[in-house]
């Protein structure tokens, strides 16, 4: 439903949907602490900032035109090939797999942290520095001075 709207602001909410799916996919995978940051960054954050772009370019609902012939054949051919493809995989697995032994230190906030701060340091801490550098350099050319420069005669 996301890409076949026709209005770009139901399009954003769809993908909201989606973002929420898959945050349900996480706490499914016991990764509590992933699907908590996924709702709060994107579903939050980034769609409603999505929201406001999209409001502000005031897009209305545009005429699409006659599709040809051959995009409909084309379209229609490679979506019988993906499914040939997802029935033949589907084929080759096993019914039934054998149960996993769950770890339950997956997800967690304190497993997660030591993994960063032990084995990830050095990335760690060059992502972060990169970050505070891109943050200084954007609020400098933010607020440069605005004030108009005498002309050389």
């Amino acid at each position: 439903m996301t890409v076949t709207s026709r209005n770009p602001v139901h399009s954003v909410i769809f993908l909201i949907g989606c973002f929420f799916a898959i945050a349900g996919h996480y706490l499914l995978l016991n990764a509590q602490f992933l699907a908590v940051v996924h709702i709060i960054v994107y579903a939050g954050a980034i769609m409603v900032l999505f929201l406001f772009t999209l409001m502000m370019m005031n897009l209305n609902e545009a005429s699409e035109g006659h599709k040809p012939a051959l995009a409909r054949i084309s379209a229609v051919v490679s979506a019988g090939l993906l499914l040939f493809i997802l029935i033949a995989a589907l084929k080759k697995t096993e019914p039934f797999a054998p149960p996993l032994t769950i770890d339950h230190s997956i997800g967690l906030v304190k497993a997660l942290g030591n993994t960063l701060l032990n084995e990830y340091l050095l990335p760690f801490e060059f992502v972060s520095i990169l970050l505070l550098s891109s943050m200084v350099g954007a609020v400098l050319i933010a607020k440069r001075d605005k004030s108009p420069k005498p002309e050389l005669e």
